[in-house]
This record gives C-alpha cells, sequence and structure tokens, in this order.
C-alpha cells in the first residue's frame, strides 16, 4: 500500500480550498494550522494519514496547551484538522474522521469588556489629538466594525449615509447607517488625509494602506495613555452592542449591524445590560 503522506494531502487540501474560493486569510490559516499537526506527526514518524488516531490529535492538543497556546487556539486548530480529515474521508483515503472523536478544551467564557461613559468619552478626548485616530475610534464606536473590516475600508465604501462593509473572513458584506457623528470624523480625516493612488480609507503618512497591526498598536496606545486598563480594540465593538441593546435597538437588528451569524453571539451582552423595552431598527450614537 503506498503511503499517503500528510504533506502531499496537505497541498492536494490547499488546492482544493482554492478551488473553491476560500479567502487567502482561511487558506494561510488552515495551512499553518496543519503544517504544526503535520510537524508533531513528523516527530512521531508517521508517515501515513491513515495510521492517524484520535490519541494523535489528543495528544497534540494537549502539547499545544502545555506549551501556552490558548484553549481557544487549541480549539481552532483541532477545526482545521477535523475540516482536514473530513476532506480525507471524501477522498475515500481514510473511512471514518477520529479528529470527531477529539473533545474541544473546555474554555472560560469571560465576560465582554465594556468600556463605561467616562472611559469612552475619556478616550475619544484624547484621541481628538489626532485626526485620523479619531475617526478610526469613532468609526468602532458608532459602527461596531471589526478591526480588519476597518482597515479593509475603501473610499467608495463610503455613502452620504451608508458604509458598505465588504465579507471580511466568515462575516457576510452587510450596510451600516452612519450616525452624524461617524460621519463628521470620517469628513474631517479626509481633509487632511495624503493624496495617494490607494484607495484604502485609512493611509499611512506615505500613502500606503494603515495595516490591521497599525491600528491596534495606535489605539492601544491611547488606551495606555488615557489609562484604560484591560482593554483591546475589540471592546469598541463590544461597546456599542451593549449601548445599541441597552438603548432599545433589538436583537436581530444589532446582529445583522455587526454581522454576528449567530443570535447567541449577539445575546450573550444582555447579562451585562439592561435593554430598554422598545424593540427598534435604528442605530443609536454614542
Amino acid at each position: 500500500m503506498i503511503p499517503e503522506t500528510p504533506a502531499k494531502i496537505l497541498d492536494k487540501f490547499i488546492k482544493t480550498l482554492q478551488e473553491q474560493g476560500k479567502s487567502n486569510f482561511t487558506i494561510i490559516a488552515y495551512k499553518k494550522d496543519l503544517e504544526q499537526f503535520i510537524g508533531f506527526l513528523t516527530k512521531k514518524e508517521i508517515e501515513d494519514v491513515r495510521e492517524v488516531k484520535k490519541t494523535h490529535i489528543e495528544e497534540f492538543i494537549n502539547e499545544l496547551i502545555n506549551n501556552n497556546y490558548t484553549k481557544k487556539s487549541a480549539s481552532r486548530k483541532l477545526n482545521s484538522i477535523r475540516t482536514f480529515f473530513k476532506f480525507l474521508k471524501n477522498e475515500g483515503i481514510i473511512t471514518y474522521n477520529p479528529a470527531l472523536d477529539v473533545a474541544h478544551p473546555k474554555q472560560k467564557i469571560n465576560p465582554p469588556r465594556i468600556l463605561s461613559k467616562l472611559e469612552y468619552m475619556a478616550l475619544r478626548d484624547y484621541a481628538k489629538k489626532d485626526t485620523r485616530t479619531y475617526a478610526m475610534v469613532e468609526l468602532i464606536l458608532q459602527t461596531g466594525l471589526k478591526i480588519g473590516e476597518l482597515a479593509n475600508i475603501h473610499l467608495d465604501d463610503i455613502k452620504e449615509n451608508t458604509l458598505i462593509i465588504k465579507k471580511y473572513g466568515t462575516t457576510p458584506e452587510r450596510e451600516i447607517p452612519l450616525t452624524e457623528p461617524a460621519k463628521k470624523a470620517i469628513e474631517e480625516y479626509l481633509k487632511v488625509r495624503p493624496q495617494t493612488k490607494d484607495t484604502h480609507l485609512f493611509v499611512t503618512r506615505k500613502g500606503t494602506p494603515l495595516l490591521i497591526r497599525n491600528i491596534r498598536q495606535i489605539i492601544s496606545r491611547c488606551f495606555d495613555d488615557v489609562g484604560i486598563e484591560n482593554a483591546t480594540v475589540n471592546d469598541l465593538r463590544n461597546t456599542f452592542i451593549a449601548h445599541q441593546l441597552s438603548n432599545g435597538a433589538s436583537i436581530e437588528y444589532v446582529a445583522q449591524i455587526v454581522g454576528h451569524k449567530r443570535l447567541s453571539s449577539t445575546e450573550r451582552f444582555l447579562s451585562h445590560v439592561k435593554p430598554a423595552v422598545d424593540k427598534k431598527t435604528r442605530i443609536f450614537e454614542l
């Protein structure tokens, strides 16, 4: 029987993902996760994917956690392995997916960090020192964008009263209403935005796109300088969601605006806010 080497099958799996039209972001994530798993199999001298058992996958996941990977990261890698072995089964290379018998590491679900009014007002005041920084902070607070979506906004995505958010990862394309503070922040930034052929909204002083890591560094520095502790950029998104629900926006509407595929992702905020009685379909300014 000719060995079905993991590396050889991985190349075929990646090619299939490309043919299915998966995003580069998704493909790179799968490739990194599976290369790491294949490296583990190599150490175990397993040269045929048909030899992989449940115990091997469990050992790999446990090794990740022992090496200080978060349970969330280990769980994501297990999902990658499950998808890979599902592909092997569909190809007729294996008859059963051993990864299905491996349980996800139990994760402690921390409550969402929601900025107080005092915190987000202080952050805004500090961010006003730089028009670009203020526009980024204001956009997330007023729309609930993910940091990757913020980095991917192009000039033609901005309409008079709405913002077009293109598909990002598993989050679908959608339209988001722009509040007056958000529109004003964008307008003020565009007055000083460097002249460049690049069409991204947020660019560096040299006119190149501002990357996700750049945005995270800029806003994280603001948190540090203002003295807001244990906060991340995503907490601005959390604050938007909590504010909308507490002012009476319906769960369904908020989920649609922020791109949640499951209502449960939005509902988890209800235990941390006191929602208004009315269930409205409008965005409330912060």
